[in-house]
């Protein structure tokens, strides 16, 4: 049961009656979405206890928004919040005059929405996760709710170190494994390793997450353009950086698979010169459909200057923030004598459970199942945008959960955003991810014109809803 927030104050001299405060507070709440749909409310008997008030006065307040619709209440199991999607649209401007300091945003619901980070959840074994977690807290120990290594617990740490050498080609041993809460805590700690005022370059277009994180290091960063084999290598050498940040195996958005050519050119720039490393991030390496899967960068690596860098969190669900981190021995030293005492973030449950999820090949049957399922969701899309060949240049398929689609008639994304917006489906440009254009905007600028570059995203759409969206995209766009 989600108990209400314990900062509701209730004033008797306000003018409003008790019941209009507690019921004001709640639509209030519900409105902006800090109690969503579906959530149970405190029992009347529970809140009037616990305010100091009448159930009486709990009572109305829940009757009168029962009545309009914010809550539904369930016999014999008390109040829920109600299906307010359709309140949001309604009031906001009322609602934004008696707070005016507060920006109220309502995240519209897109019929169809080719978001190029969505997954599909339908096919997670909730079954085999439940046992797992229940198996563990039954037999679980005083120890697994100690504090833990800082690199993560020794088993979890063996079991990816193998996993890794299997199907990506890692290099590495246990030791030299670093297990951290979401990608973004292991940047963080690796700005701790490495040191101030580091060099950065990265690819352009990118990963804008990323970027921000290094921008809070006050990091130096360099953007450098890409070619269809990936980073430019003599533009990188000129941008005098000392770490270099790629995603050799499909890079995000543009879907560029780093031939091996590209790759050599990459480590020799870093062995070129002491304390140069690359930053290896290794998305959507899991989904590739034509081809055996390309090896890690890493796996190339004879000089110790790629950090591996990967996440479960696509793979199996975006809940799992369960990332890792591979340092070269030159920098694990440096871990060692500088950060090690940094404490773990993910917690020794969450470990052990994912341990045996992939220990025990729960993961990779699983992982085999949605190679399936995003492949028949990846031909599907190619199929239904045949036609589209006319007005747009298709490419970043065979890998991954996303395509590209380049304008060939000269629109903007803007205006092939717009149409789509207006047919109620949500496509993504590529001008989001490249930086300069955003600085430029940023600076009143007029961006200089290129190709308008849209993404679509299949991973978390039906079949349906491919079908359907990708139909209404060829009317407003073909």
């Amino acid at each position: 049961m989600r108990e209400l927030p314990i900062h509701i104050r209730l004033d008797a001299g306000c003018g409003k009656t008790l019941y209009e405060q507690i019921y004001e507070y709640i639509r209030e709440e519900i409105r902006k979405g800090s109690l969503l749909q579906g959530e149970r409310l405190p029992s009347a008997r529970f809140l009037s206890d616990y305010l100091q008030v009448s159930r009486t006065t709990v009572d109305m307040a829940y009757g009168q928004l029962v009545a309009e619709g914010y809550l539904t209440a369930k016999p014999k199991r008390g109040y829920f919040v109600g299906d307010a999607k359709d309140l949001f649209n309604t009031g906001i401007e009322s609602l934004e005059e008696k707070c005016e300091s507060t920006e109220v945003k309502v995240r519209p619901a897109w019929r169809y929405d080719f978001s190029p980070t969505a997954i599909d959840m339908s096919r997670f074994p909730y079954a085999t996760w439940k046992k797992i977690t229940k198996n563990i807290l039954v037999d679980a120990r005083s120890d697994m709710f100690a504090l833990g290594e800082p690199q993560g617990d020794i088993e979890l740490r063996r079991t990816i170190c193998r996993y890794l050498h299997g199907s990506r080609g890692v290099n590495c041993d246990p030791e030299q494994i670093i297990v951290g809460a979401g990608n973004d805590f292991l940047l963080l700690l690796l700005e701790k390793i490495l040191g101030r005022h580091v060099h950065v370059a990265m690819e352009n277009p990118t990963y804008i997450r990323a970027y921000r994180i290094f921008r809070s290091f006050a990091y130096p960063i360099s953007l450098i353009p890409m070619d269809e084999r990936g980073i430019c290598v003599e533009k990188l050498t000129k941008s005098g950086a000392q770490l270099a940040y790629v995603m050799p195996s499909h890079q995000y958005p543009t879907g560029i698979s780093m031939p091996i050519g590209r790759r050599m050119e990459l480590l020799q720039w870093a062995a070129e010169v002491q304390d140069r490393y690359l930053i290896e991030d290794d998305y959507d390496s899991e989904f590739r459909y034509k081809g055996k899967p390309l090896p890690s960068l890493q796996a190339s690596d004879r000089q110790g200057r790629v950090i591996y860098i990967g996440t479960f969190s696509k793979a199996i669900a975006p809940a799992i923030r369960v990332s890792y981190m591979v340092l070269p021995y030159s920098l694990l030293e440096r871990y060692r004598r500088e950060c090690s005492f940094f404490s773990s973030t993910v917690s020794r449950i969450d470990q052990t459970i994912l341990n045996e999820f992939i220990r025990d090949g729960y993961f990779e049957r699983y992982l085999n199942k949605m190679r399936k399922l995003y492949r028949t969701k990846h031909d599907l899309l190619l199929d239904e945008l045949k036609g589209f060949e006319r007005y747009f240049s298709i490419s970043g398929e065979n890998a991954g959960l996303h395509i590209l689609l380049a304008d060939k008639n000269g629109r903007s994304e803007e205006e092939l955003e717009r149409r789509a917006l207006e047919a109620d489906v949500k496509v993504y440009g590529m001008e989001a991810f490249r930086m300069e254009e955003i600085q430029t905007k940023m600076a009143g600028q007029k961006v200089p014109g290129m190709t308008a570059t849209m993404i679509l995203g299949y991973g978390g759409l039906s079949p349906e809803q491919i079908r359907e969206g990708v139909q209404i995209l060829r009317k407003v766009w073909c």
